[in-house]
């Protein structure tokens, strides 16, 4: 029998008692037949319970869910206090139009002569291609938006004839690309371009709709069982933009893995090193990004689906605040962990994808509204970039380390440059760093899986009930093992844990404004070669992945991801930097300073494209 554990209420709880503990999971490395013969195993009716059991058992999952009294009460989904104004922002009404909100943002960036780039002015050893670059582009001439697209087509036709194969793409229609190009191009000719993001290409991650592609959520079968008859809300509000939308996205199955491998559509390869992964579940559209393929691409963040891969691919990924953002429209849309988010080589270009598709649901504006308030959410927000004086906030801002919990890497290369950059942040703009201790990491982990696990299990019941489980890869047949042994008090117990980690961080941003860590514990992993065909499960990989990633999640925190240098092995390194509630404009002014400071050190990937530099 276990034995009991009280835990004291959180408000009362000591810190100074707090110890950090390095995460221990305690699960096989699997692939090839063993992976096929241990998937036998867990779905087998008395077997699989008592090794899902036993597994549950040695990663302190049962004592933590059935074994402990948690004085809190349950919190179904992020449940926020009272959030004060941000400084040196400007405010927008998100009942506008995406395209006008898109131009007020575009007002809010630093002064920037796209000019000077053609003419080779000043440039850096490497620089991605603004959207601003293809604005004025377009504008002056020099290129058109159909130009642009025929390139991107000749790229992506080539991909599956690659060695090894590249697959970014589920679902491609050259012909709509062809369509949608030229009525951007007659736009510019006849000056009448809808918005900055006008003949600007992105792709949309696989489980997000953009009609009339199919939305698999990279399965074999999710098309057969949900139509698309529409674009999701923020694909529509793309569109409105002139948005030149590519095709799906490659993603790890139904997003259940942190890693991208996909044995369905085959394996996204990471563009800075082609026998390593993505990272996921957001692969793909990562990769898309940073091959300079597309200026941006919507991934979805359920356990940092953006940022993972962002980081690893050495791009920019933002996970919006819970309900920041619609998720109508997307396979994943009745959860409350997950977000669509833009990812993109730069944060301004971040911040113009994000103008466009913000916006809470109807009902989010009034179940997400702060605790003990009438008001509604707060309103969006953008950083005011284009003013120097404004740059002088930066030095009011404390961030918050908990050193410990920065140092859990699996390579000191991480930290080191981690720490380099707060650093330089503190000599250039005068930023605090502030020591601070987060209770309870193994709890919050645990209260996320059994969130993710339940609410995925919740969506795909019918459909495994009818006989699609099978259908799944051989991890995700493994994931759906462990959710289905989720009981109804395990479900509880974790939103309880949900309250009082919410209530620890609350705390701690009393006394911080933004909370630094690296964005993974590892870079880009090797892809094992006799991984690609079944897949794999690796639980150590995915924990050094997630070590730093579930706030945002279960929590409903919005953070970002900005790449800030490599590791010895030329590997992308990402900082990681999470806000308060609702506080998107602090994160991207951050963002966009720490990027400036790490301009000159970044690297053309290995496998990249100058899709702009048409010859």
């Amino acid at each position: 029998m276990g034995k009991k554990r009280v835990m004291v209420p959180a408000k009362d709880l000591d810190l100074s008692t707090v110890k950090y503990e390095h995460e221990v999971i305690k699960a096989p490395h699997l692939m090839g037949l063993m992976l096929k013969l241990f998937v036998r195993m867990v779905e087998a009716p008395v077997l699989g319970s008592l090794i899902m059991s036993f597994l549950k058992k040695q990663n302190k999952m049962v004592e933590m869910l059935q074994n402990t009294v948690i004085p809190e009460a349950p919190m179904f989904k992020p449940e926020f206090p009272p959030q004060d104004a941000e400084p040196s922002v400007v405010i927008v009404d998100e009942e506008r139009k995406p395209e006008d909100r898109a131009e007020l943002a575009l007002k809010c960036l630093p002064h920037y002569d796209p000019a000077s780039c053609w003419s080779g002015d000043s440039l850096p050893s490497f620089r991605y291609w603004k959207i601003r670059d293809y604005a004025y582009a377009y504008r002056s001439k020099l290129v058109t938006p159909s130009m642009v697209a025929e390139k991107i087509i000749s790229v992506i036709e080539d991909c599956n004839y690659h060695k090894p194969p590249t697959p970014l793409l589920i679902s491609f229609d050259a012909e709509d690309i062809r369509k949608q190009a030229a009525a951007s191009t007659r736009r510019f000719e006849e000056g009448n371009q809808l918005s900055i993001l006008d003949g600007i290409f992105m792709a949309i991650k696989d489980d997000i709709d953009c009609y009339p592609h199919p939305s698999k959520g990279a399965t074999t079968w999710m098309h057969e069982v949900r139509s698309v008859e529409k674009d999701a809300v923020c694909v529509s509000r793309l569109r409105s933009c002139g948005v030149i939308l590519v095709g799906k996205a490659n993603m790890h199955e139904l997003g259940m893995g942190t890693t991208g491998n996909n044995p369905n559509y085959g394996t996204t390869r990471n563009p800075h090193a082609v026998e390593r992964y993505t990272g996921g579940s957001s692969s793909g559209p990562a990769a898309i990004v940073a091959s300079g393929l597309c200026s941006a691409a919507l991934g979805t963040d359920g356990g940092g689906s953006v940022r993972i891969p962002s980081s690893l691919c050495g791009v920019v990924g933002l996970k919006t605040t819970y309900g920041r953002t619609s998720m109508e429209g997307s396979i994943c849309d009745a959860g409350t962990v997950e977000i669509i988010g833009p990812i993109a080589s730069t944060v301004e270009d971040v911040i113009l994808v994000y103008a466009a598709i913000l916006g809470s649901s109807p009902d989010n504006r009034i179940c997400l509204r702060p605790v003990s308030s009438r008001t509604l959410i707060p309103p969006p927000c953008f950083p005011d970039l284009s003013s120097l004086e404004n740059a002088n906030t930066l030095g009011s801002l404390r961030l918050g380390k908990y050193t410990e919990w920065f140092n859990d890497v699996h390579s000191t290369d991480i930290s080191d440059i981690c720490e380099d950059v707060l650093k330089l942040l503190s000599k250039s703009h005068g930023c605090e760093t502030i020591e601070i201790v987060i209770p309870e990491l193994h709890e919050m982990r645990t209260a996320h899986v059994v969130s993710i696990g339940s609410e995925t299990q919740c969506s795909l019941n019918p459909d495994c009930e009818d006989g699609k489980g099978v259908k799944l890869t051989y991890d995700t047949r493994i994931s759906m093992a462990l959710f289905r042994s989720f009981t109804a008090s395990d479900y509880i117990a974790a939103q309880c844990l949900r309250r009082r980690i919410m209530h620890h961080h609350m705390e701690i941003f009393k006394k911080v404004d933004v909370i630094v860590t690296p964005t993974t514990g590892m870079t880009a992993p090797k892809i094992p070669s006799s991984a690609l065909k079944d897949g794999e499960t690796d639980m150590q990989v995915t924990a050094y992945l997630m070590r730093f990633i579930i706030a945002g999640n279960l929590l409903g925190l919005p953070a970002i991801t900005v790449p800030v240098g490599y590791d010895k092995q030329g590997l992308p390194i990402g900082l990681q930097l999470i806000g308060r509630p609702w506080g998107e404009a602090t994160i991207l002014h951050l963002a966009s300073a720490v990027e400036e400071l790490c301009a000159k050190s970044r690297k053309k990937p290995a496998s990249f494209y100058d899709i702009l530099n048409i010859k």
